[in-house]
Parts: structure tokens; sequence; C-alpha cells
């Protein structure tokens, strides 16, 4: 048979920007193709693949680190992009978002969008198609509603593509299915590659303690989330242990709980969202958010969740300066965004006063831990290859002992983008 291609065009060695172009015999099907951003929040696209030689495009989600970049191909071409019936609609609402925020700096328009949209195939979870010499089935991944796994099969040779994973159940989302799956090559994640995510139910409660500390005193909280998936995760927590409790949702998180909660076949515990969308309160106006702000003992869950724009920053800076109140962070904080520097400085701007607020982290990770990305390798049959992706480098190479500690008949794989690993069979 003719060599496998892996060509890394984004997340390599770094955390988001996934981009793989597998490929065979001339062509390749693109695993995701997303964008990053600068510490000064400027875009940041994969390395280059000529649109001709795309046979498919396989969306994993929409979160923009897998899918702000897809449009670029379809400049010059109109290949097929598969997803699930969640996720295309999901799609339009982040990108259209990205192209209002960040329009200046994106290579593509509202036109590219539009036909990527027009060229899905919308694939149910264990439904099988083909794109020339490419069979693709999708499993569930767990990470956020209508997240899927890609599993492809091409000359007698699978190969699983996680994206973005999740092994431990959550309220929003059931865990990733992988039981029973035979591949070759496992192409993987590793976001969380070093460490334990600690037991849900704990990080809930310590959540659930802290609100109430802060409420009970007369202060008010703040949680800033991602607008899809965490959002309507912690809307689900806030609404199981307290469904009393004075609780609104701003920004984007508005337009996506709409979009998911119309798919139930996603969610896990679907009447649990339907009860928070309606019994907590949705802000709808800019005069609304001002006089939140002068509310006692209430709790705000807002995007955007590393507090760079969206209401979020702005009840942050309403909030700080008093210490009865909290800013109670629960998303991924990467690298010089605003909520990394908060958390480790105590600043909410760069030569700014300390923040007398109340500033805690919390554990709600939609990716697998270390033990998680084991159990997928434990639990998927006949693996020969693993290559290892979407992680800061120095966690993936502690996950890459790891895995030769598990299995030393492995051959593990850890490229920069821009590498091009080959495999025969």
């Amino acid at each position: 048979m003719k060599s496998v291609e892996i060509k890394m065009l984004g997340g390599g060695r770094e955390v988001g920007r996934s981009a793989v172009a597998l490929g065979y015999n001339g062509r390749y099907l693109l695993l995701d193709h997303g964008v990053n951003f600068t510490e000064n929040d400027v875009p940041q696209f994969p390395q280059h693949i000529k649109p001709s030689l795309v046979e498919g495009i396989i969306i994993s989600h929409a979160h923009l680190d897998h899918v702000g970049a897809a449009p670029l191909i379809y400049s010059s071409a109109k290949p097929p992009t598969i997803t699930t019936n969640l996720s295309k609609p999901l799609i339009r609402v982040m990108v259209e978002d990205f192209l209002r925020i960040s329009g200046y700096y994106i290579p593509y328009e509202y036109n590219e969008l539009n036909t990527l949209l027009d060229n899905v195939i919308e694939l149910s979870l264990n439904e099988w198609v083909e794109l020339g010499d490419f069979k693709i089935s999708l499993l569930n991944a767990g990470h956020i509603p209508g997240s899927a796994m890609a599993l492809i099969e091409l000359d007698g040779v699978r190969v699983l593509y996680t994206g973005d994973v999740n092994t431990a159940e959550t309220k929003l989302v059931k865990p990733a299915s992988y039981g029973g799956v035979s591949a070759d090559i496992l192409i993987t994640e590793a976001t969380y590659g070093n460490s334990l995510h600690p037991p849900r139910p704990y990080v809930e409660k310590e959540l659930i303690d802290s609100i109430l500390e802060v409420v009970e005193n007369g202060g008010n909280v703040l949680i800033p989330v991602f607008s899809l998936g965490r959002a309507q995760e912690l809307l689900c927590v806030l609404y199981q242990y307290l469904p009393g409790l004075n609780v609104y949702y701003d920004g984007m998180v508005r337009y996506v709980s709409e979009v998911v909660s119309s798919y139930p076949e996603y969610i896990n515990m679907y009447g649990l969202l339907i009860s928070a969308l309606k019994k907590f309160n949705m802000v709808k106006t800019s005069g609304e958010r001002r006089k939140l702000t002068k509310e006692k003992g209430i709790v705000i869950v807002a995007s955007a969740g590393m507090l760079k724009g969206g209401p979020a920053q702005y009840y942050a800076k309403q909030f700080a300066n008093n210490s009865k109140n909290g800013i109670f962070l629960v998303s991924y904080q990467a690298r010089g965004t605003p909520g990394r520097k908060l958390l480790e400085s105590g600043l909410l701007e760069d030569n700014g006063q300390l923040v007398k607020a109340k500033v805690k982290w919390f554990d709600f990770s939609s990716h697998a831990d270390s033990e998680g990305l084991t159990n997928i390798l434990r639990g998927v049959n006949n693996i020969k290859h693993v290559v290892v992706m979407h992680t800061e480098e120095s966690v993936g190479r502690e996950f890459i002992e790891r895995l030769r500690k598990h299995r030393n008949d492995l051959s593990v794989y850890y490229p920069i983008n821009g590498d091009t690993i080959r495999l025969d069979n």
C-alpha cells in the first residue's frame, strides 16, 4: 500500500489551532482547521495547504480553535465538510462572532463561511460516509454537545482522531465512546497529559460553597465562561444545587444556549439544562447589565471565559474593587490572557491596582486528564502508532513518557507544525 501521511498544520506542541492533514494517494482529509491567538488577540492560522488537494474536512466541534480557519479552504474549492447536525448551526454562530470581533485580521469573509455551510454533510454518530479513498465515522467525544472523534479507514488502515475529548461524565455531556473501537493510528490531544482532574462532584461542591460564602455576605459572583459548553454546564450545576439562587447569564451564552437546547439527543441531563435556562435570568440589554452591577447577592455567568472581552470583562471591572465580591474562573486560561494574568498577579489590567475581590479557579475542564487519555489507549484495540498534539510542549513530553511506560511497543510521534509523518501499514 501507499504510505499514509500525517501533516501537522496546526496544534503541534501548542494548545489550539488544531489542523491535521491526513494524506493518501495525493489527496488530503483535513482533521479540523482552527485558530489560536497571540497575546494581543491577533488570530494565528494553520500552515497552508492547497484547497484543490483537499478531499474533505472533518470538524470535530465548533470551538474556534478547531473551526476558525476552515472557511479559508472555500476561497477556491468546495470540498464537503463533515460534522454533526448540532455542530453545523454552532459553527455559524461562533464564526460569525469571530468575524465581527476580529474581521480585520481574518483572510476570509461571510461568503466563504456560507459556502462551507452549504457543503456540510451532517453525519449522525456511528454512521459512515465515503469521500474518495476515505471512509469516515463520527463517535461521541464527550467534550461539548455535538463534539465528535473521527474514525477513518483508508486502504486497510484505521485512524482515530480524538479532537478534544473527555472521558468523564458531566451534567452536559456523556463521556467519550470508544469501547470496542479498533485503530492502527491514534492522533490524540494531550492538553492535560501531565495532570489529574479532581472528581467532578468535589469541584462542584467547592464552587457552590464558595458562591454561598460570597452571596450570603452581600457580595456578587462573576463566573466567566466559554459560551459553548462551559456556560451550559455551569448553569446546570447552579440549578441542581441552588435552584433558588439569583443567577443571570449574559453575552454569547444566550445565543449558544438557544441552539444547544434545541438538540436534546446530545445533552446528558436535558431536563436540568432546560430548567436552568427557564428559571435563571437572561440579560438582554446594556441597561440591564448596568443595573446588575448595583445589585447584591447575585451570580452572573458570562462570556468570555478568559476575560478577553464580552460582558464578563465589563462585570469584572465593576466587581474587582469590592472585597465582598468573587471572580471565579472555571475555564482554561491561556498564557497572556487577562484571566491568566489575574490568577498569577492579582491584576485585572497591566499596571492596574490589585483586585480586592476573591479570585479562585475551579477545575471544570472538558478535556480528559492523563488517566483518561491513557484509558483511551487501553480501550482502543490494535494501536501501533500514537501522534500527540494540542498540548504545551513540556506537558506533551511528560504525557509521552507516561505512554511509553504503559506501552513500550508503541511508535510515538510528537510533531511540530510543518512536520510530516509517513507511516506504512
